[in-house]
């Protein structure tokens, strides 16, 4: 039995980037709704620990979510994060109240004697910050350690009961000395020892799956990208040939996709596929729509009509299996009722139809994208299938801006295709996490051979990131930019402008849809 620690979850968008962090220094975490009997803790063999997320609320609005009180006498160190800190604060008798400014964005934490969770850190340290409310008094025995320009009380402890708080996000990329906090409460104050590894979630996920689906069959949809992949391999290694693979063609992928998906899924898998052909019926049906969510809802009730008809020849199916990812998850809909807010939502997730006669199997959702990279190395999957860049399910989709025409796909696969060649060859598609070519619904005037032209507009999205919850746009050199641009104007016919997308997440997403 692995030690583990607790992270109960009060509907932050990182929540889940708080247990990831957690499993990164090798100690299995485990995410429970707020509201998680203090007894239920404490039947749990192993526990070290208690983290307490953030979240939207207010702990000073009425009905705001609120743990059992019982979690503070269990005898296990608790660290509070933001919302989890003011929390900690007012149940255990401290004040909170609102501040006269709001903290969003970078900071810096300053501090004189670092205590346990800054141990090897000097002042001050950057921190990203979320939040409105903040601590005003202090509860008993607790003791100020570090504060930021509007937060005396930033970083706080009662070392004694073991009791930790601070209103900056340690867990996300942009609070760069995040993960030596982190690793300081886990392995100087929980006293972890750090015996957890992917191959523990490989042997539980096999035997998940295969206590979920029993002697039913799978029908998987494979896309031919990192996520897909391996969820089919993780699932076939489970229940073998009970697994079916259905590749859709949906007139929304990128240039030559389904002979690339073909032809890598013969090299790399030995299971069952079956090809559907279905762009007329997708296209025809996103006629005339412009709003990304009913574009979004579209595609998902396409997907799952397609997947209905491709089903009736395989007897036994019972399940519909997706590469869904905790990312699409956490911009979709609340996990096991906690209150997070939708962003919006995946053709996988809340786009769904209720009358979806099959039951989801999702292996991969409580994964980040390089978990799920990490997992495919641990099931021997080559290298060219787990570094391709993300794709999104509703595919060109929502990468064509407004309505989506053949036309305008065409356009953008060549403009696309012209990127993916330049990253590869400039050496850069591997070192940044995702880059990708967006169709504009806008036309410019330009000049082309001293003619007037007035044609379409290609945006770039390249971007850094971690886990994909916080991104940073990419620092591509200027002559590798330059030779895109000048490509995709010179060959591709209808585009006269390409720009460059610099915004970062937040307060953008990746995706422009």
């Amino acid at each position: 039995m692995n030690q583990k620690i607790i992270v109960l979850d009060f509907g932050s968008q990182y929540t889940q980037v708080i247990a990831r962090r957690i499993r990164e220094c090798s100690v299995y975490s485990e995410i429970l709704p707020f509201d998680t009997k203090a007894s239920d803790i404490a039947s749990r063999e192993d526990v070290c620990g208690i983290i307490l997320s953030g979240g939207p609320a207010s702990v000073l609005a009425k009905n705001s979510p609120m743990p059992d009180p019982e979690i503070f006498r269990l005898g296990l160190p608790v660290l509070g994060i933001c919302y989890g800190l003011q929390l900690m604060g007012r149940i255990l008798g401290g004040e909170v109240v609102k501040g006269k400014e709001r903290e969003y964005g970078y900071g810096l934490l300053s501090f004189k004697k670092p205590g346990i969770l800054l141990k090897g850190l000097k002042s001050p340290v950057q921190v990203w910050n979320s939040h409105g409310d903040r601590i005003e008094k202090l509860p008993k025995g607790f003791a100020a350690v570090g504060w930021t320009q509007n937060s005396k009380f930033a970083l706080v402890e009662d070392a004694k009961r073991k009791f930790f708080g601070m209103q900056f996000h340690p867990e996300v990329a942009h609070t760069p000395k995040g993960m030596k906090i982190i690793k300081n409460f886990l392995y100087g104050v929980c006293g972890c020892k750090g015996d957890w590894k992917m191959s523990d979630y490989v042997k539980s996920a096999i035997d998940k799956i295969r206590a979920q689906v029993g002697d039913k069959k799978v029908i998987l949809g494979l896309s031919g990208g990192v996520d897909s992949s391996v969820a089919a391999a993780l699932i076939h290694k489970a229940i073998g040939d009970k697994l079916t693979c259905v590749f859709v063609d949906n007139g929304l992928l990128r240039k030559d996709e389904r002979v690339k998906v073909e032809n890598l899924f013969k090299k790399n898998f030995k299971m069952r596929m079956k090809t559907v052909r279905a762009e007329k019926e997708f296209l025809s049906r996103l006629a005339g729509v412009t709003d990304p969510e009913k574009k979004r809802k579209i595609i998902g009730k396409t997907f799952v009509e397609i997947f209905d008809k491709a089903v009736k020849g395989v007897k036994g199916v019972e399940f519909l299996a997706q590469g869904t990812l905790y990312p699409d998850v956490i911009e979709s809909v609340p996990i096991a009722g906690n209150p997070a807010s939708l962003i919006k939502s995946h053709h996988n997730v809340g786009g769904l139809p209720k009358e979806m006669k099959l039951k989801l199997l999702e292996p991969l959702r409580e994964l980040f994208k390089d978990e799920v990279r990490a997992l495919g190395k641990e099931l021997g999957l080559a290298h060219e299938v787990l570094w391709r860049h993300p794709f999104p399910g509703p595919g060109l989709g929502v990468r064509v801006v407004g309505e989506v025409k053949k036309e305008y796909c065409d356009i953008l696969r060549e403009a696309d295709a012209i990127l993916m060649e330049e990253m590869r060859a400039s050496g850069i598609y591997e070192k940044v996490w995702q880059a990708f070519a967006v169709f504009l619904p806008v036309k410019t005037v330009g000049v082309m051979g001293d003619e007037r032209t007035y044609d379409n507009v290609i945006a770039l999205r390249i971007v850094e990131s971690a886990d994909a919850m916080t991104a940073d746009w990419a620092n591509v050199p200027h002559e590798i930019l330059a030779k895109v641009s000048n490509r995709i104007i010179n060959e591709v016919k209808g585009v006269n402008r390409v720009v460059l997308d610099i915004s970062s997440k937040p307060p953008a997403t990746i995706e422009w849809e």
